[in-house]
C-alpha cells in the first residue's frame, strides 16, 4: 500500500489535470483567432484583390519563356519567367496548361544604353505581373488568378477587374495566355 500511495502522489489529481486542461483551452481559443487574424493580414497586405494572388518567392531565378517590348505609351522592356510546370506545359505544346503553373511578367522603362546608342537596356522596374493557374479556385476566370504589383504592392481592384477580359478577348484559344515560348 505505501508504494501505491507514493505512486500516486507522483501524478496531479483528475481535477488539477481538468483544471490545468481548461486553463489551456481558454489560452488556445483567447489567442489563436487573434494570431491567425495577423497572419492574415499579412498575407493580404501584398495579395491582389479579387484573386488573392502574391508575388511567388524566388521568381527571379526562373527560367525564362520570353522578352517582349511594348511600344508607346508604355514604353516597356518586358520579360515573362515561368515554374518549372509552366516550362514543362511550353516545352511539351500543352494547353490549357496544368493547375500549378505560375507565370511572371517583369516589366521595366525602355531606356537607351549609354555605352552603345542603338542598344536599348532596362531603366526603372515598373510592375510585376502575376497569372497562377487554379481551374477550381478561378473557374470564373478561365481558371487564372491575376496579380499585379507596383513596388511589391497589388494595384487596386478596378485594374485587377479588367486582367481576365483582355486574356479572354484576345487570347482565350491560347488557355488565356499571350507569351509564346521563345525559339
Amino acid at each position: 500500500m505505501t508504494t501505491m500511495k507514493s505512486e500516486k502522489s507522483k501524478f496531479p489529481s483528475s481535477t488539477t489535470m481538468i483544471v490545468l486542461a481548461v486553463l489551456l483551452l481558454v489560452v488556445v481559443l483567447t489567442c489563436v483567432p487573434y494570431l491567425v487574424t495577423i497572419a492574415f493580414a499579412q498575407g493580404e497586405a501584398d495579395a491582389s484583390p479579387i484573386f488573392g494572388v502574391t508575388v511567388p518567392e524566388g521568381y527571379k531565378q526562373w527560367e525564362l519563356i520570353a522578352p517582349a517590348e511594348e511600344a508607346a505609351p508604355l514604353d516597356e522592356l518586358r520579360a515573362v519567367v515561368g515554374n518549372s510546370a509552366a516550362i514543362d506545359a511550353y516545352q511539351g505544346g500543352k494547353l490549357p496548361f496544368p493547375d500549378g503553373t505560375i507565370l511572371v511578367k517583369r516589366a521595366w522603362k525602355r531606356k537607351q544604353s549609354p555605352e552603345f546608342a542603338s542598344a536599348t537596356i532596362p531603366g526603372e522596374a515598373t510592375t510585376v505581373q502575376v497569372m497562377v493557374k487554379d481551374s477550381r479556385k478561378y473557374a470564373s476566370t478561365g481558371g487564372w488568378g491575376f496579380g499585379r504589383f507596383v513596388n511589391g504592392k497589388p494595384v487596386d481592384e478596378a485594374q485587377h477587374r479588367t486582367c481576365f477580359a483582355c486574356h479572354e478577348a484576345r487570347v482565350k484559344s491560347r488557355d488565356y495566355v499571350f507569351t509564346r515560348l521563345a525559339p
